[in-house]
């Protein structure tokens, strides 16, 4: 792979990309690029605030409702988690449970916990729980071209 980059002075930001084949690789690159500027509304009980992807490290449901944590802030979230894991297909968030959904660009290390159970590290150093059913889509991402 190389890459070219260009300024170009009064015009948007453009980007082409060039495949020998649309691989399961060259598709993963797409889906990020397609969501580099997907955002969610996150409310707290102060404020709205639009949320990139890139700061969100998971959505959790507690008591049937979603909320979105980033490094520092929880912000409640008005959707459902099959419309998030539907939004976000091609990124890097992935299911880890039945109630979480994690970010994998903030993942520091997965570790084993007693009773076989395991346990994601992100990089803020919060702990979410990972349930053995969903590690093989962990796995995949790892395994796959990044």
């Amino acid at each position: 792979m190389r890459i070219i980059t260009r300024k170009v002075e009064n015009q948007p930001l453009t980007i082409i990309v060039e495949y020998p084949e649309l691989d399961c690789a060259t598709q993963r690159i797409l889906g990020r690029i397609e969501h580099l500027e997907t955002s969610f509304v996150g409310r707290s009980e102060e404020r709205s605030a639009r949320i990139s992807v890139s700061e969100i490290y998971y959505f959790e449901t507690v008591d049937r409702k979603v909320f979105l944590y980033t490094k520092d802030e929880i912000y409640r979230f008005d959707g459902s988690m099959a419309q998030i894991e539907e939004a976000l297909e091609h990124t890097e968030l992935v299911r880890v449970s039945r109630t979480c959904i994690m970010n994998t660009e903030h993942l520091k290390e997965i570790r084993q916990i007693k009773n076989s159970h395991l346990e994601a590290v992100l990089d803020n150093e919060e702990k979410i729980i990972v349930s053995r059913k969903y590690l093989p889509d962990i796995k995949k991402l790892f395994t796959s071209s990044r």
